[in-house]
């Protein structure tokens, strides 16, 4: 890498780096670095009246204060911080004082890896502590961390910018208290929703992500091709309709927690690539799945908080067991004061207007519906509510209403104002299926771009007979949101989909050689600031040339300096 590419901090490191070496110290060495203990281990076991214990831990070093012969430093593992008590004289027993002296003392910067053997033992002022009588350098720290600083209670330094944070998550994870606690949460919720479909005799399956038709919901879909192949793919948008074959194929119950992908809008709650579950159970219906998906919430929630209630957005929000059940009808009639039921499409369209709503002609009578709920009603249900009993319309992969008419034996799972899972009685009639296909392409042809494809080899499935079934899918993220408390997806994602970074325009070196200007200056004027050739137009001459020069001699790259008159001409020629 170019020298002039480097800030200033980071050419120090460097330089240390090859001191290191020059000494005969590996800053990056291979070999295994065998440890004992772990900080909060070592603080929860510490008994003062024991033997002092024999330790030794690797971790980063996260601050530091040196005080002559005798220093303390933060070091930093992957279970928390412990403090280590370093003297000269320890570590380097011998008439060789370099390791302390210009090791620990100068080459070493906050960020770098270090192995420490000692024991343990509490300070004067109560601190459990380990005392180093040995330091190993495990790995070298090349650009400096923004290290948050506290005094009395106050942060300075700190790494809170959103757009940093989720394009490094790497440095948000080391420097930024409980970040990494909401993803052991995370990490916990699965595990525990695994455990609790284990448990129940379900078995975990995994299915295509490069699909030929993206079946299984209602959404616009990411589209790749195969070389090989020369056809066109589709990341799944739901694991929905292969889930179901394995069903068909006579698997009790089978589930994925995978990916999703879809081409769509991304805010606080949405992201194109996502984490869902998705369970099906033969001889099931909607109603026994509300039952399980209660339990399954409840027990979750106590594993993560050690309770079955969480707090977000300041309101605390119980998955203790049983949630509400309204139906959707009900639900816009109770908060808009209209009654859908048995309207036509053109009438829903007209109480759209009336309710001053944003809509097009190529909304069909389900997708009005679900505009209107989204609008006054999603937004409403703080507490676990489970809205049931959707319009067939709205629902092309559902089995019809056992008493009521036009209705589907579907729910959907709202918690704090947003859709947690969706859940159906199944639609196991091979040629009601292919009906509901059919409108679906119907409405694709009016130009709705998340209108489902006809699917023919699950038709195909069906006619071979499929149980009765229920299936449920459940959001990971925003179900990691609600249990953390955390009010953005980009929060409980590692490294959530962002837009490019903005690159500084700069000119190509031709454009500021045929000033005149050689070369190897090119790069040089460019770190002074002027990225363009434009940017140098209007500069004092005496200013640039004593910019550039300053910049030859900070950085020691020997080169022959410019006059004056030699910048001076190279402004001239930009002004012609």
């Amino acid at each position: 890498m170019n020298v002039l590419e480097l800030s200033e901090q980071e050419i120090i490191r460097r330089n240390s780096l090859n001191e290191l070496r020059a000494m005969g110290i590996e800053p990056y060495p291979a070999a295994e670095y065998v440890t004992n203990a772990f900080s909060n281990g070592i603080k929860s076991e510490f008994k003062d009246d024991a033997e002092p214990r024999e330790v030794s831990i690797a971790g980063r070093i996260m601050s530091r204060r040196v005080m002559g012969k005798a220093s303390f430093i933060e070091l930093q593992d992957s279970k928390g911080r412990i403090q280590v008590y370093i003297t000269r004289d320890d570590i380097c027993p011998d008439e060789n004082k370099d390791m302390y002296n210009v090791v620990f003392k100068r080459l070493l910067d906050l960020g770098d890896f270090v192995g420490i053997e000692g024991f343990v033992f509490r300070t004067q002022t109560g601190e459990i502590s380990v005392h180093a009588k040995k330091l190993t350098v495990l790995a070298k720290s090349l650009r400096p961390l923004p290290i948050v600083k506290y005094k009395d209670g106050v942060a300075y330094d700190s790494f809170e910018d959103p757009e940093l944070r989720y394009r490094q998550r790497y440095v948000d994870l080391i420097v930024n208290d409980g970040v990494k606690d909401t993803f052991l949460k995370r990490a916990k919720i699965i595990s525990t929703m695994r455990a609790v479909l284990d448990e129940a005799g379900y078995t975990e399956v995994e299915t295509p992500i490069l699909q030929s038709i993206p079946g299984g919901a209602s959404a616009r879909p990411f589209i790749t091709h195969h070389n090989s192949l020369d056809i066109d793919l589709y990341l799944r948008i739901a694991t929905e309709l292969y889930l179901k074959r394995l069903i068909v194929g006579g698997f009790e119950g089978v589930y994925e927690i995978g990916k999703n992908f879809r081409n769509e809008g991304m805010d606080k709650n949405h992201n194109p690539e996502f984490t869902c579950m998705e369970l099906y159970v033969q001889y099931k219906d909607y109603n026994w799945m509300m039952g399980f998906t209660e339990k399954l919430l409840e027990r979750i929630c106590t594993a993560v908080n050690g309770c079955p209630e969480t707090v977000i957005d300041g309101k605390t929000i119980s998955f203790r067991a049983p949630f509400r059940r309204l139906p959707i009808l009900e639900a816009i009639k109770e908060k808009t004061g209209y009654d859908l039921e048995g309207k036509t499409e053109d009438e829903i369209r007209a109480i759209c207007k009336e309710l001053n709503m944003e809509i097009d002609d190529t909304m069909g009578k389900g997708k009005l519906i679900d505009e209107i709920f989204g609008e006054f009603c999603e937004g409403t249900f703080i507490q676990p509510t489970f809205i049931t009993d959707y319009p067939v319309e709205m629902s092309p992969l559902t089995k019809m209403h056992r008493s009521k008419p036009g209705l589907t034996e579907r729910f959907e799972l709202m918690v704090n104002g947003k859709e947690l899972a969706n859940a159906y009685s199944e639609l196991n009639d091979p040629l009601d299926q292919e009906e509901r296909f059919k409108e679906q392409l119907r409405l694709s042809e009016k130009g709705d771009d998340e209108a489902m494809f006809i699917d023919q080899d699950f038709l195909k499935a069906l006619q071979y007979g499929m149980p009765p079934t229920s299936g449920i899918g459940i959001g990971i993220d925003r179900l990691t949101m609600l249990m953390t408390g955390k009010p953005f997806i980009q929060e409980v994602l590692f490294f959530p989909q962002m837009r490019p970074e903005k690159v500084t325009p700069k000119d190509a070196p031709a454009k500021y050689t045929e000033l005149g200007i050689p070369a190897d200056w090119v790069p040089v004027i460019q770190k002074a600031g002027y990225n363009l050739v434009s940017d140098m137009k209007d500069v004092n001459p005496q200013k640039l040339h004593m910019d550039i020069c300053g910049l030859n001699k900070k950085y020691k790259l020997e080169l022959t300096n410019p006059t004056v008159a030699d910048v001076q001409a190279w402004i001239e020629k930009i002004e012609k």
